[in-house]
């Protein structure tokens, strides 16, 4: 009997990890349906014009994640006239140097360009540059069959490029990085800028992480709410743990509406973070437990807030405009700490502080040296580890170790290449689809009263305004731009609008 040999077997088996070559958008719908462990769905340079929501259903393996990432980095743009995006439940999908952009007529009908949900753990987004959504991303809980909530968990956000061309004009939250529940994620390298929300509450984050979630990162990310964008009376924070708050009902671990979501986050840590022209605070913490903000570069913000009872934690190693208050019971131990920073100081220097860029222009001996090194706190902003000794500079950057070159690797490039021009490449159909719309949200919004005109400046409305209903997000949003380039040169390339700081009451 003649044999066949192994190799030809493993070849010729289904249930073999491929490499999946897509130019349309039917063929990404295969690829993506048909997916499974270990598979890489590689993207044609081109425009894919999606009418409906794209599902991930198939189930990864830390082993053996599902890549769906562009041939050329930015080269795939995926253009969405739909609710919803990419829709995750499955386990370990990763998506690779995409640029992802939403273009419904109303900005109420493109909420998520990703929304994980479930068991969806082991999800990553890199190398993408995500824009004109109210959310880029959302994560939330879903109940399965059993009528347990399942949480995607240990999430990775690195590298990607997160804004919007506009205000948005919407009652729906606005975050660009909305994550509700689940513990581990991880958000570093990403440059997040120009987000607004005109419509409501007027309240946008860049992002955050609440609903019960456990040990987050915020890490090397640059924040810049106001860009491109010029304030339009609207408020502004750069990234929170607790966010606005969420409805018991959609809260981890419980999920019971009787039972109060208390803290909204615990053991949470934000360092090594630049952010910049902000309206409101920097750093809002909500119901916010046992957290970390060290040596985070704060300008032309109103602060940091640890907010409610449950706000505790430790601030050390930060320069900023404004002061790191406790507001409605919240507390912190305070370590070292350089606040009320003025203007003319910030200026004197950096390059264009107010830009985003962090180039040493003048003295900053009075910054070397001057905090306490924190075990947590190993490198800076560029991603340089910080000195061995007792003592580092106080804020993102290292400075006893000059400017960042362009060795640093920081975040991927993001921004950085040409876009690719709308009419080249491949064109996709629009596709049919499937479940055009549906959604699985469950995050019941705020509760609490988000926050008041009160020390923290404007905020949002008593009840908040974070419905979350059928899928919609809240506000989140990590960031960083790190491009390779000395330290932050890419906010040089664009005049920043005219700042406008809104003045609490």
């Amino acid at each position: 009997m003649r044999l066949t040999p192994l190799a030809l077997l493993l070849l010729s088996s289904p249930g073999l990890a491929a490499v999946k070559n897509v130019s349309t958008v039917a063929q990404l719908q295969t690829a993506l349906s048909s997916a499974q462990a270990g598979d890489e769905i590689i993207l044609a340079d081109g425009t894919y014009n999606v009418g409906a929501n794209l599902n991930c259903r198939a189930e990864g393996t830390v082993a053996q994640p599902i890549i769906v990432r562009a041939a050329n980095r930015h080269g795939a743009q995926i253009r969405f006239n739909a609710l919803e995006g990419f829709i995750v439940t499955g386990r370990h999908w990763t998506f690779d140097g995409l640029d992802v952009e939403g273009v419904c007529a109303t900005d109420s009908a493109c909420e998520h360009a990703f929304h994980v949900t479930g068991h969806a753990e082991g999800f990553v987004l890199r190398h993408s540059r995500v824009r004109n959504f109210n959310a880029q991303l959302k994560v939330n809980a879903t109940r399965n069959s059993s009528g347990v909530y399942e949480m995607p968990h240990a999430g990775l956000i690195e590298h990607n490029e997160l804004y919007d061309t506009r205000g948005r004009n919407t009652s729906s939250p606005v975050t660009k990085l909305n994550i509700d529940t689940g513990d581990d994620w991880v958000v570093r390298d990403n440059y997040l800028h120009d987000f607004a929300k005109l419509g409501g509450n007027l309240i946008s984050y860049g992002a955050f992480m609440k609903s019960g979630g456990k040990r987050g990162v915020f890490e090397r990310n640059l924040v810049i709410c106001s860009k491109d964008v010029a304030p339009a009376g609207d408020a502004r924070i750069g990234l929170s743990l607790g966010g606005g708050g969420t409805g018991n009902a959609f809260c981890a671990p419980a999920f019971d509406a009787g039972v109060a979501c208390d803290p909204e986050h615990s053991d949470g840590i934000l360092r090594n973070n630049i952010i910049v022209n902000c309206s409101d605070v920097a750093i809002y913490l909500n119901k916010a437990a046992n957290t970390q903000v060290a040596f985070n570069t704060l300008v032309g913000t109103n602060g940091v807030d640890y907010r409610y009872a449950s706000s505790t934690g430790e601030a050390h190693g930060n320069v900023l405009s404004s002061v790191i208050r406790g507001r409605d019971g919240g507390k912190f131990n305070a370590g070292t700490n350089m606040m009320n920073v003025a203007t003319a100081t910030w200026n004197n220097w950096y390059q264009a502080p107010f830009n985003g860029d962090l180039r040493i222009k003048g003295s900053v001996s009075n910054l070397i040296g001057q905090a306490a090194r924190r075990a947590s706190v190993t490198d800076d902003y560029c991603a340089r580890p910080r000195p061995t000794g007792t003592q580092h500079t106080l804020g993102a950057l290292e400075h006893s170790l000059g400017d960042c070159d362009g060795g640093t690797g920081k975040p991927g490039d993001a921004g950085t290449s040409t876009p690719v021009d709308a009419g080249t490449g491949t064109t996709g159909d629009a596709g049919s689809g499937t479940d055009a719309g549906t959604g699985t949200g469950t995050d019941g919004g705020s509760t609490d009263g988000g926050r008041d005109a009160g020390t923290g400046g404007p905020v949002v409305n008593p009840g908040g305004e974070n419905p979350d209903e059928g899928g919609k997000s809240d506000s989140g949003g990590g960031c960083s731009t790190g491009l390779g380039f000395t330290a932050l040169l890419l906010p040089l390339l664009v005049p920043l609008a005219r700042r406008r700081r809104q003045r609490s009451a």
